[in-house]
């Protein structure tokens, strides 16, 4: 009995900490700021040798035009080794790539990380060809980001 609600105690705070929406996107909550939850997600790809484009704060543009947003900021990242193969079966997933990660303050301040699931963009684009990038991809994902949003 103890093992059994242990078990649905485990599941219940993984499955509130990582969410995947029907819209494809991939939700992790972040035990940290939003630009620490991305300068930490920076650091990671870079190390492994992911190439940043750039970071966008959402957030600083809105002020500059008299808005007020909750803190949220967008990095651009990619490896062409992955991509470049992904859009030689379709040219049209370069709309999705290269990859972006948006960390964002909700309503009740929770920081959250999300990207876009690699199945999702398989499925949107129809590239039935190249299943090891994407695996690979969902698997380099959910490593990278899960490091960057923990303690």
């Amino acid at each position: 009995m103890l093992k059994r609600t242990l078990f649905v105690l485990v599941l219940t705070v993984f499955a509130s900490s990582v969410m995947a929406g029907d819209n494809g996107i991939i939700k992790k909550k972040s035990m940290h700021s939003v630009t620490a939850t991305l300068d930490r997600l920076e650091n990671i790809l870079t190390k492994k040798g992911i190439s940043i484009a750039v970071r966008w704060k959402h957030s600083d543009k809105a002020k500059g035009v008299g808005m007020t947003l909750r803190d949220t900021e967008i990095m651009i990242f990619g490896n062409p080794k992955m991509g470049s193969p992904l859009m030689i079966s379709n040219q049209e997933i370069g709309i999705d790539l290269p990859m972006k990660a948006l960390a964002y303050k909700d309503a009740n301040g929770q920081v959250w990380l999300a990207y876009n699931d690699p199945a999702y963009l398989k499925k949107r684009h129809g590239i039935s060809d190249k299943d090891k990038i994407f695996t690979k991809m969902t698997g380099v994902l959910d490593k990278l980001t899960s490091k960057a949003v923990a303690k």
